[in-house]
């Protein structure tokens, strides 16, 4: 019964049609009809609704259940439905689900442990696990291309999805949590690895940048520095402007 309660929450909150609006205004700047962008972490798949609509060549990869058959089932034909986690290792492992809860359902199990005593997640239970298969970046590239984006929505597990991947990609973002700032820190370490890149993010579900300037590493790790712990969450979108060689 729970894992119904918590996937109609989530269909109540993320499938609605003014949440598809605003990222479809978002994403007609930053891609180009042609495009392949992958959705990492697609759950009810508002963004990879979003990005279609704007004629990118979706990848939509969500490994929870009732998520990922809900997404064959519902998705466009065209947007290809990957039922896999994504982590530095091509195998198996296993994910902590919370069914009443289930978009902070997670492999990482460090931000778990470390989760609920945090703002905002007081009342989370991890009381499931699931078995998952688990792709790497670098697969996902293999089969379907170079993303012009990558969103990555994982619940703490974004540094072990960048953490396969072995060449930039020219835009992605991943999910910052004020509560977590170390787990950002760890993004930003990666991505620093493998070219120059520059920030910006966007709070909650806006759709909208929250500077009007792209910032470098060390300004946007003291951005997150200053976040109080009971903040919004949301996107930090990053820019490479130049591979490393």
């Amino acid at each position: 019964m729970d894992r119904w309660i918590g996937f109609g929450r989530s269909l109540l909150i993320y499938n609605n049609p003014i949440s598809r609006r605003a990222w479809r205004l978002f994403y007609e700047d930053l891609l180009s009809p042609g495009d392949v962008a992958f959705d990492i972490g697609a759950h009810v798949g508002t963004r990879a609704r979003a990005m279609r609509a704007v004629g990118a060549r979706v990848v939509a990869v969500e490994p929870q259940e009732p998520f990922a058959t809900y997404l064959r089932r519902s998705l466009p034909g065209d947007i290809e439905v990957v039922p896999a986690a994504v982590g530095h290792l091509s195998g198996e492992r296993e994910m902590a689900v919370s069914h009443r809860h289930p978009t902070v359902s997670s492999l990482q199990t460090d931000f778990v442990s470390r989760a609920g005593s945090a703002p905002g997640f007081e009342k989370v239970q991890w009381n499931d696990s699931q078995s998952v298969q688990v792709v790497t970046m670098d697969d996902l590239i293999s089969r379907y291309g170079a993303p012009a984006y990558v969103k990555i929505d994982v619940e703490g597990f974004e540094s072990d999805v960048l953490a396969g991947l072995s060449e930039p990609v020219a835009l992605l973002s991943t999910e910052y949590l004020p509560g977590f700032p170390s787990l950002s820190h760890s993004v930003i370490d990666r991505l620093e690895s493998l070219g120059e890149y520059f920030f910006n993010p966007v709070s909650g579900e806006t759709g909208r940048f929250l500077w009007p300037e792209w910032r470098d590493a060390a300004a946007t790790r003291d951005w997150l520095n200053s976040l109080t712990p009971d903040g919004r969450s949301g996107d930090l979108f990053a820019r490479c402007d130049s591979p490393l060689a």
